[in-house]
């Protein structure tokens, strides 16, 4: 579906297959729509998604593009006012904005001396960000627009040793510019690999415990007890009526002791700290020896064993326990004395409960197009908090 900069509408174009099945990596599609339309696309929004088969056996995906100028070829009609503005529209959806993101990245390079020497790429586009590869005269550069409510990471990065995270070359309330980082998205690392990277941000955390209230100036969630537990409450009790009994009984039976597990927890002398809040391998980029680690939308002021969630989360049992001895052994030798083991297991359950809290914040604040990836993320977290209390 097209339209101008305007929010003019112009119509479908015909379905066309990309060897992407992931509908958040759109360069494909701008890609394949530009060699077919022949004019420049740029892709604001998931309009429609199904898991029917389309055009080449793909899933059938529909979204808004805008175009500068008109294709030549006929295109369809289609129902409804689909540029028709939604109180929860992400601002980098709506027609024209996307230029005005790339103006400011173009002029922040500009007042560092450093040129763009290519028209820019659109990488991603969905309901957390909108990424642009920009060549310039001095190699790669990531443009990172993000919404207001995953604001903490162009307001954390520039603070963070670059020795941890890609180099900054600007930022702004909801956008980040970041030098490229050589090498690839560490999904598949493995033993010494996973030790490197905890290691990695173990020790950032380490500096950061003496440092919270920056992390409160620049506007972080706040993950510790005060905050938490009503908000585990909320979400709890929004789910409860899809709750199997035995489930609910269960998270009734967690959510009573939250106080005494919290306090539990921070009698075990690990403290609280700035936490990533997707901390896991994919998250990490680089090489051996230059790893950096990505995305910190969802960080936050808490206890870092909440870090353990999203790796665990993605684990077979047996590497989830070797992931949890490099975590103890790593801030048992950061806090010498302290009860790490026991913190890694008291916030087990915290982790998925606290990612219910964050994918109920995500489809609270989304309109109805773009939640569908996030439908019934907190309802099953709260069934791992419920497994992993049990564990």
């Amino acid at each position: 579906m097209l339209c101008t900069a305007a929010g003019i509408l112009l119509g479908a174009a015909a379905p066309f297959a990309v060897p992407s099945d992931d509908d958040r990596d759109v360069a494909e599609v701008v890609a394949a729509a530009g060699w077919i339309l022949h004019v420049e696309v740029r892709v604001l929004r998931v309009l429609e998604s199904s898991d029917e088969v389309g055009v080449g056996g793909r899933r059938a995906v529909t979204y808004l593009a805008e175009v500068a100028t008109a294709p030549v070829m006929d295109l369809a009609a289609w129902p409804g006012d689909r540029v028709a503005g939604h109180p929860k529209r992400l601002a980098y959806a709506e027609p024209g904005v996307h230029q005005h993101d790339l103006d400011w990245a173009t002029s922040t390079l500009d007042t560092l001396g450093i040129m763009v020497t290519a028209p820019p790429v659109q990488v991603r586009t969905w309901s957390l960000s909108s990424i642009w590869r920009l060549s310039t005269s001095r190699g790669l550069v990531w443009l990172k627009v993000v919404p207001a409510f995953c604001a903490a990471e162009p307001a954390v990065l520039p603070l963070l040793d670059h020795r941890v995270v890609p180099v900054v070359l600007g930022a702004a309330p909801d956008r980040v510019l970041l030098t490229d980082v050589p090498g690839h998205d560490q999904y598949g690392a493995t033993g010494e690999e996973w030790r490197s990277m905890a290691r990695m941000l173990i020790d950032l955390q380490k500096e950061w415990t003496q440092r919270i209230p920056e992390l409160e100036r620049v506007g972080v969630a706040d993950k510790r007890p005060a905050a938490a537990i009503p908000a585990i409450v909320r979400v709890v009790d929004r789910h409860r009526r899809l709750l199997d009994p035995d489930t609910a009984r269960a998270l009734d039976s967690i959510v009573e002791r939250l106080p005494e597990r919290f306090t539990a927890l921070d009698s075990c002398g690990v403290p609280d700290t700035l936490v990533h809040g997707d901390f896991y391998p994919g998250n990490v980029r680089g090489v051996p020896g230059a790893y950096r680690i990505l995305d910190w939308s969802h960080c936050g002021i808490g206890n870092p064993m909440l870090d353990l969630r999203p790796s665990v989360e993605r684990m077979t049992p047996q590497d989830q326990r070797q992931w949890i001895s490099i975590w103890a052994d790593g801030w048992s030798r950061v806090v010498p004395g302290c009860a790490a083991r026991r913190a890694a297991e008291l916030a087990r359950p915290l982790g998925p409960l606290l990612g219910a809290v964050t994918y109920q914040l995500f489809l609270d604040n989304l309109e109805t197009t773009e939640r569908h990836y996030f439908d019934g993320d907190p309802l099953r977290a709260l069934g791992r908090a419920v497994a992993a209390a049990s564990t």
